[in-house]
Formats: C-alpha cells, sequence, structure tokens
C-alpha cells in the first residue's frame, strides 16, 4: 500500500456483521416483567427477563399481523400480543395460545414462532447474537465476558450514541493518534506532551494485539496506578476483535484495570459505544467510584462530540483517506471484514490480513 490510501467503503450491508454476538441493552434497561425493544443492526427486537432469571430476546412483530410484540404484555413467561392476544413462549419464541381458534379449528399454534433470538446476560449487559441468513442461528461460543483477575473489584458502564456507521465507529475507537486533541486535559494529557511511540502488534484469530507494553507516560491515570502499585512494572495489553470488541488489560503486579469496549450497529447511520471497566484498585478509597465514574463520562462524551462534528462533515461525501503508520490498525479492520465475509462465501478458513508481527510508529 501507499502513504495515502482511500480505503472508506461505500455504505452497504458489509458494514454490519452477521454471524456474531452484539451487546443489545444494559441490564438495568431490562426490569421484571417489563418488555423492553430494541433495535439491533437494523433488527427490531424485543428483551426481557423470565420470572427464572434467563434473559430471552424475539423479533419485535408478531407473525400474524406484524405489530410490535413489546407493546404486549409480559407474565414472566409468556409474551401476548396487544392485538389478538397470541401468546408467545418468551424463552423460544413459540407460539403457546392463538385465543381466536374454535375447537373446529386444524390450525397448531404450537407450529408457529415469532422471531428467536440466543441472548445471553454478561457484565451488566443483554448481549443478542445476531444470525447469518440461512443458518440456524445459534452461537458456537458464548457471548464474549469482561476478564477479571481477583474475586472483588468495582465494576462500571459508559455509553453513548454515536451519529455515524459502525466503521467510522471502530476505526475512532483504535485510532491511536487522536488522543491529545479530542481528549487533551489536565487529567488525561495535553497537546504538548506529544512525542513518538513505537508499539508492536501480533495477529490473533479474528483480530489484532497491541503486545503488554509500558503504558503512556503522558497520561495522568496510568501515573496514578503506577503510584499505587509501587515498585511493580505495569504493563498494557489492547485486543482488537471482529466484529466490534476492544479488550484493555493493564497489570500492575496483583492490581489490574480491564475493559471491554463495543460500537454497535443499531443503523446503517448510527451506532453506539459501551464500555464496561473492572479493577481492584482503589476499591476502599472514598468516592472512587463517582469520580471514576466522572471522569469516564467526560472521555465519552469528547469522544460523542468528535462523531458529531465529523458526522457533519461527511454529509458532504468528502474524499478520505488513512495514513501509515498511525491509521495502520483501521486498515487491519477493513481487510480483517473483507476476510471474514469472504471466508463465509467460499467456506475457506479466513485469511489473516497479518503475516506476522509488525512494529508501529507514530506521535500522539
Amino acid at each position: 500500500m501507499g502513504d495515502l490510501d482511500p480505503p472508506l467503503p461505500p455504505a452497504s450491508d458489509a458494514e454490519m456483521l452477521l454471524g456474531f454476538w452484539y451487546r443489545a441493552l444494559r441490564s438495568g434497561e431490562v426490569r421484571a416483567r417489563r418488555l423492553a425493544p430494541a433495535t439491533l443492526l437494523e433488527l427490531p427486537l424485543v428483551l426481557g427477563r423470565a420470572d427464572s432469571g434467563r434473559a430471552f430476546a424475539m423479533r419485535d412483530n408478531c407473525p400474524h399481523r406484524g405489530i410490535p410484540l413489546s407493546y404486549g404484555c409480559f407474565d414472566g413467561k409468556d409474551v401476548q400480543c396487544s392485538y389478538h392476544g397470541w401468546k408467545f413462549d418468551a424463552c423460544s419464541a413459540q407460539c403457546v395460545e392463538v385465543p381466536s381458534l374454535t375447537g373446529t379449528d386444524k390450525l397448531d399454534p404450537r407450529k408457529i414462532r415469532a422471531g428467536h433470538f440466543a441472548c445471553e446476560e454478561r457484565d451488566g449487559y443483554l448481549w443478542v447474537f445476531v444470525p447469518e441468513a440461512g443458518t440456524g442461528g445459534e452461537p458456537a461460543a458464548p457471548a464474549p465476558e469482561l476478564p477479571t483477575f481477583s474475586g472483588k473489584y468495582r465494576r462500571t458502564h459508559l455509553w453513548a450514541e454515536l451519529p455515524s456507521n459502525v466503521d467510522h465507529g471502530i476505526i475512532g475507537l483504535m485510532d491511536p493518534a487522536h488522543g491529545p486533541f479530542v481528549h487533551s486535559a489536565w487529567w488525561w494529557r495535553g497537546r504538548e506532551s506529544i512525542h513518538e511511540k513505537e508499539k508492536r502488534f501480533e495477529p490473533i484469530p479474528l483480530g489484532f494485539r497491541m503486545s503488554a507494553h509500558q503504558p503512556s507516560k503522558n497520561s495522568a491515570p496510568y501515573k496514578l496506578l503506577q503510584w499505587y502499585a509501587g515498585d511493580a512494572d505495569v504493563t498494557t495489553t489492547i485486543d482488537f476483535v471482529l466484529p466490534n470488541l476492544r479488550y484493555e488489560t493493564i497489570r500492575a503486579g496483583k492490581c489490574w484495570f480491564t475493559s471491554l469496549t463495543t460500537v454497535t450497529p443499531i443503523t446503517r447511520r448510527r451506532c453506539r459505544i459501551d464500555v464496561a471497566a473492572a479493577w481492584n484498585v482503589f476499591r476502599r478509597v472514598p468516592l472512587a467510584m463517582t469520580i471514576a465514574r466522572f471522569f469516564g463520562k467526560r472521555f465519552v462524551e469528547q469522544d460523542r462530540r468528535t462523531m458529531v462534528r465529523q458526522a457533519e462533515g461527511l454529509k458532504h461525501n468528502p474524499p478520505l483517506m488513512l495514513i501509515d503508520d498511525a491509521d495502520k490498525p483501521a486498515k487491519w479492520y477493513f481487510e480483517l471484514k473483507k476476510a471474514w465475509l469472504e471466508s463465509r462465501r467460499s467456506g475457506q478458513p479466513l485469511r489473516h490480513p497479518m503475516a506476522g508481527p509488525v512494529t508501529l510508529r507514530w506521535r500522539s
């Protein structure tokens, strides 16, 4: 590739990859015996939690006349449509009752199903598996999980909707050069701290890893963690995995911090960033959670505001480019998506765009 490439594809269904788990709603948005509507990859969904505690997801359309099931009732086991009273088992989407049927009708309600999606609850989120067309719809692996390294820890969640397609959201998520400009603040870093960096990357299944390294010395939170950890070396590892997962793990002796960030497509022009973070440091410090959430929200809001401004410019369909080395992760992302789609089409193993470890250099 040359130094300047116009790699961003036109809008297409390929922006939203099927056959993966996606975060649909936060657990706190799904209350007992309440139906919660959501849109995921332009699919209308209704989610809930059965009295057994099991989370479920159905297509938010009654197969009879198409009215959203989320307008109906839920008794902890069955979802009943508000239009004609058809009932569906929430965890299987199988119809269990059609009130209008008489004893002479031959229709067997149990042969009718509303759309059903695998659903699991992890780390304060309800995850939904969105299958590829023509497949059985059941995932081969469980939903992703936030790594933790001790029994006692604190956890929080942050989120924001972004007025952009998922591709722009994700390459913004993995961009290593915007920090001093978008996140410039006394409590993070400033533009005067920009310096050259060198990081080693390696391929992993369905993604790539920024290998374990010492975190940036120009960021206040990392300095604070180093102070807390004492003599222990602080290392950071960052993984990106299709379709939209960014794992960050910071270790310093027995001290650790982890996060799992996703950018989830809602529609072709709208996505949502969700961050689940956990840590075992400063657990006994008064107001530590309040302080962490305050600065975390500020950080996410800076990203959201930048994406709003970018969307304003993208209305004019300007020519775009990615450069080496700072934008190399974005190039790998697009190449991984292309390789995944080709693999699914051909039935052949995915051909990873990275042949082996690579060292990248940029200033930030």
